[in-house]
């Protein structure tokens, strides 16, 4: 595995190719925003961002979004995986925030989580984005990054994913590296061998990691 200083030195590399970064989902409000990132669940934000507009269009508000027909939402969101839960999810989830909440999104991790079809990931992306919160969201490029280049165990959870990258950087640094990561697992496979490896950064991280193992192991 890497030390802690040389996983922060392998995000700043990243930070460095890929430059300024920002979030990639479409949304003018909050309700919006936790919407938008529902339907991303294992879907890419591009097919996301070609069926919020219409979405929006209809249901801008919880109010509006709560009282829409089910097969409605769903023929909107269709072209996004899974869409007959997550059209009954983000209903649900409208009636919570407008019922119960006064149309506001919660700003809290518990919170967020509370709401039908939000799981950890989603609180974390909402809290970062929206709120500006320190938090750190781990989605298969993330997670596929930090195993390859030896930051954490093959087998580790998401959530010790999570822990990980949060104890090595800084708060602040928490919502670029995320997205820097996104946009890196984007440009580069993560699934090339060693001995295929090409790219510099990644052959560098193996080096790392083998140094760190004969180190620890003389």
């Amino acid at each position: 595995m890497l030390k802690d200083d040389q996983i922060v030195w392998a995000i700043k590399e990243m930070e460095k190719e890929i430059g300024p970064v920002a979030p990639s989902l479409d949304s003018r409000t909050p309700f919006q925003y936790l919407v938008s990132v529902i339907l991303s669940a294992q879907a890419t934000d591009v097919s996301v961002n070609k069926v919020t507009p219409i979405l929006f269009g209809r249901y801008p508000e919880p109010k509006d979004l709560m009282n829409a027909n089910l097969e409605d939402v769903e023929a909107i969101i269709k072209s996004v995986g899974l869409f007959h839960n997550k059209a009954k999810n983000i209903i649900k989830t409208a009636k919570i925030v407008h019922e119960e909440l006064d149309d506001v999104v919660p700003t809290t991790r518990t919170g967020i989580m509370a709401l039908p079809g939000a799981g950890r990931k989603t609180a974390n992306v909402v809290l970062s984005d929206v709120f500006d919160q320190p938090t750190f969201a781990v989605d298969t490029h993330v997670s596929a990054i930090s195993k390859r280049m030896h930051f954490i165990d093959q087998k580790a959870t998401p959530i010790q994913v999570e822990k990980k990258i949060v104890s090595v950087m800084e708060p602040e640094e928490l919502h670029r590296a995320h997205h820097t990561m996104i946009e890196y697992g984007r440009k580069y496979s993560m699934k090339l061998a060693p001995e295929q490896e090409v790219n510099p950064l990644i052959q560098e991280c193996d080096r790392l990691n083998e140094q760190n193992y004969l180190l620890d192991n003389k």
